[in-house]
């Protein structure tokens, strides 16, 4: 691969548009502007990110974690771009639009999560081997029925900003093929998703993506499986990095975890004189939660930059499409020792936390209960019950598609897209414990 075709302003779907010209803004940052002012970013404000959404102490939800990676991931893009430039002074400057690329693709990760989390997730694949969704395994292919039950986030994004949904243009957000390719973490289709389940995109949408990696110059290693795009161990760096430090953060605020306990755990991220510095610092500070907000800034501001440093490191391998680990487990030893005991910490204390369990319980019964009775309007739409519950479907969504894997996509698309108030209220609803105000 190469930087040039890498770096690409073509927009999926717009292709006979295209105009290289100069403009104020570039197209990559019209894609970053273009996704903050969009209906599905502005849900993930009432979307779960692990703790239950805030009373009267603020935790992040999936908008402020969304922000924050893209933050990050910027800073992140840029100091790796000021490593690489001098080795590119005399080639054409496209390494220039690394920060506008990695930041819209981390403002978009999270964008095809359903609600309630990460156990949202699962309750959807869930449904599908343990539930009502069993039975229609016969009437589904091998891939369709292994995107079901190994149903992802990350390739629920790239449906998001890439389907033409009822009513919407061609290319659905018509983002650049470079943005595109950035926010798709596990490049191959559901069949070689493995024992994690991970993959980046459904059967729909496998030809979109053959289309980006075509004109980006990304290879096919295997059948289904290609290279990664390089930006996007950036984008998974920089979300690694908030929501294992953010996670802690927001413990200590809701005081699962003690004041000496994350700060012991976020001193560690530093050699003795750095030490002794930030000690001196934390003296003038009396509010803990300053304490530890200011070990945090400064935690994150040094992976960053040794994140920024493997990855330029590594640029002749990420180029030639070899795949390496995560950037966060290749920073310098100190850094990366203290990073994996923020995430046995977390493991340990925080997601097994009565409050995260308790939202993953109240999220699994909410969630199956609306997926049985959005299947079965879908799937038997001359009942007089399912008629009813059709009309509160959104029009965007394919229900009366031919295919039966449309068809169920089409239940799944809409409750990927609700927020958790939104899911709780159509719950409440449907079983008569919620009417309309007369």
């Amino acid at each position: 691969m190469d930087w040039q075709r890498l770096i690409s302003d073509k927009r999926l779907g717009l292709e006979e548009l295209h105009d290289s010209k100069v403009q104020i803004r570039s197209d990559f940052q019209r894609d970053y502007d273009r996704l903050i002012f969009s209906s599905p970013f502005r849900r993930l404000q009432n979307k779960t990110q692990v703790f239950p959404l805030p009373g009267s102490i603020f935790v992040h939800n999936r908008l402020t974690h969304s922000l924050e990676v893209s933050s990050v991931g910027r800073s992140m893009a840029r100091e790796a771009w000021l490593r690489l430039a001098p080795r590119h002074a005399g080639e054409h400057g496209v390494l220039e639009h690394m920060p506008d690329i990695v930041a819209t693709a981390c403002l978009s990760h999270d964008l095809g999560n359903p609600p309630f989390g990460h156990s949202g997730e699962r309750t959807i694949s869930t449904w599908f081997t343990e539930g009502k969704g069993q039975e229609l395994k016969p009437h589904l292919t091998l891939q369709q029925w292994s995107d079901f039950t190994s149903f992802e986030g990350n390739a629920n994004s790239f449906r998001l900003l890439t389907h033409q949904f009822s009513g919407r243009r061609k290319g659905g957000f018509a983002m650049t093929y470079s943005t595109l390719a950035s926010i798709v973490k596990y490049p191959w289709t559901s069949l070689s998703a493995g024992e994690k389940g991970k993959f980046g995109f459904f059967a729909s949408e496998e030809e979109n993506y053959r289309r980006v990696a075509a004109e980006l110059g990304i290879p096919e290693l295997a059948p289904g499986v290609f290279a990664r795009h390089p930006f996007v161990y950036l984008m998974e760096a920089a979300d690694d990095i908030c929501y294992q430090i953010m996670d802690i953060e927001d413990a200590h605020r809701l005081r699962i975890l003690s004041t000496d306990e994350v700060k012991s755990l976020f001193i560690n991220f530093f050699d003795e004189s750095a030490r002794k510095r930030m000690e001196r610092a934390m003296a003038h500070l009396d509010d803990p939660n300053e304490q530890v907000g200011y070990l945090r800034s400064n935690a994150i501001g040094a992976m960053v930059g040794s994140c920024a440093e493997v990855f330029a490191d590594n640029e002749e391998a990420l180029l030639a499409g070899e795949g390496i680990k995560p950037l966060v487990h290749l920073m310098e030893p100190c850094l990366r020792e203290a990073y994996m005991k923020c995430a046995e910490t977390a493991w340990q204390k925080i997601y097994n936390a009565p409050d995260v369990v308790d939202v993953d319980i109240a999220g699994n019964r909410i969630l199956t209960y609306l997926m049985d009775s959005l299947m079965e309007a879908v799937l038997h739409p001359e009942r007089h019950s399912s008629q009813l519950l059709l009309l509160r479907m959104p029009r965007q969504y394919e229900v009366n598609a031919e295919g039966l894997y449309e068809r169920v996509q089409s239940v799944l698309d809409h409750l990927s897209g609700m927020t958790d108030v939104y899911a709780l209220d159509l719950f409440r609803k449907l079983n008569g414990h919620s009417l309309p105000a007369v």
